[in-house]
């Protein structure tokens, strides 16, 4: 009897005695084949109706604004008249069906005008790979272009998050031979806010830094002066890869090396980063400098001060920067006022707890649903130190 033969009367005999506690594994072999193939079918058939749903979904060009658009161009149209006529036009698709239909026209060039508006229309409406096949037609064309035309192609490039393909062109743009084409300051603060957007994660950050490092570098060597926005975006990713030495050396050159005067961001940044890294002192010294220059400290960098002088045992100055905080019209967090009450209590204060949470409903600077959360907090944590009016008698030192 061969091999199929004898599965076959496995299979058979576990379906006739129905009484056998074990089932055979030629049974459960082809049970799993059958589900397994069922289940790669569906998957299969899934795929397959996104794509056609895709299909279906895909714009469709409206041929009649389309051949309303060929008929005002006159005869013999110049790239300004074929410039115009997309400017003009709302369906993105009909001006890249405008553009290609211009390609094969006889006698017709497209020039940088033409490209560019072209570009911008695709950008504008998320058609980033209709979007990408023309750039790679720009970039094929030697000593073409102007500045403002990749900058364009670099600012729709990092907002579809295709950073790689912006690098190119920023590449592109210093080894052309057209002093028209080289990076200004307006494409590096570009690829700054690119590397800088859209991250919370240190080691991430710490990656892109090296790369921002490269491009600060190579600006100053090519002569284009930084900005106070360049020159904040240095800070700032100094500050999230955790490089605070690196962020108050360009904070310290300011005004120095480079012509330009920090501004508030420039202090918030710092002051967030150091009060994240515990060097509170340092953290104040850049807010009294930031004052003595007329800048008020921002909620971000507020919450950070009280925080950190609160975590370091400092209740006194914590409850000091947190009225300072509001007499600036700054709002506080829920995590600000529970890291101060919470100190507090920690520290046998339980009644400065209890009044600082009393005062901040009685000044409306939390609302009553706040209020009752952080009563609830001190309660689960510390017992009830609360009656009617707000506070027990005898609250102080409840704690030991």
């Amino acid at each position: 009897m061969n091999i199929a033969s004898k599965s076959i009367r496995r299979l058979t005999q576990f379906h006739t005695n129905p009484q056998n506690p074990k089932p055979s594994i030629t049974f459960f072999s082809f049970s799993f084949s059958f589900s397994f193939s069922f289940s790669f079918s569906s998957s299969s058939y899934r795929k397959r109706l996104n794509k056609r749903t895709q299909a279906a979904l895909k714009p469709t060009l409206n041929q009649t604004h389309f051949h309303q658009a060929i008929s005002h161009l006159p005869p013999r149209f110049k790239p300004e008249d074929l410039h115009d006529t997309i400017t003009h036009q709302q369906d993105p698709l009909v001006c890249l069906h405008l553009f290609n239909w211009a390609s094969e026209q006889p006698r017709f060039t497209h020039n940088v005008c033409t490209f560019h508006i072209t570009i911008k229309k695709l950008g504008a409406a998320k058609m980033y790979d209709e979007m990408d096949r023309i750039v790679t037609e720009v970039l094929k064309i030697p000593a073409f272009g102007s500045e403002v035309l990749y900058n364009s192609i670099i600012y729709y490039f990092t907002e579809a998050r295709k950073l790689s393909k912006a690098v190119s062109v920023y590449k592109h743009m210093r080894s052309v031979n057209n002093l028209d084409c080289r990076p200004s300051i307006r494409t590096y603060n570009l690829l700054f806010a690119a590397f800088l957007s859209r991250r919370s994660n240190s080691y991430t950050n710490h990656m892109y830094m090296g790369t921002m490092r490269m491009l600060f570098k190579q600006m100053v060597d090519d002569g284009v002066n930084p900005d106070i926005f360049a020159l904040n975006s240095m800070i700032k990713g100094y500050v999230l890869s955790l490089h605070l030495k690196d962020a108050l050396r360009v904070y310290h050159q300011m005004g120095v090396v480079y012509d330009c005067r920090p501004n508030s961001f420039t202090f918030d940044y710092l002051i967030h980063g150091l009060c994240a890294q515990g060097r509170t002192c340092n953290a104040r010294k850049i807010c009294d400098e930031m004052k003595e220059k007329g800048f008020v400290p921002s909620s971000k960098s507020y919450n950070s001060l009280v925080c950190s002088f609160a975590l370091e045992g400092d209740v006194d100055q914590a409850v000091r920067y947190l009225w300072e905080m509001v007499g600036n019209e700054r709002s506080g967090d829920y995590i600000t006022c529970w890291t101060v009450v919470d100190e507090c209590c920690k520290r046998n204060r339980c009644g400065d707890a209890v009044s600082l949470i009393k005062e901040l409903e009685e000044k409306r600077l939390v609302d009553r649903r706040t209020y009752k959360k952080l009563q609830h907090e001190v309660r689960v944590k510390y017992g009830d130190l609360f009656d009617g009016n707000g506070m027990k008698n005898g609250s102080t030192n409840q704690i030991g």
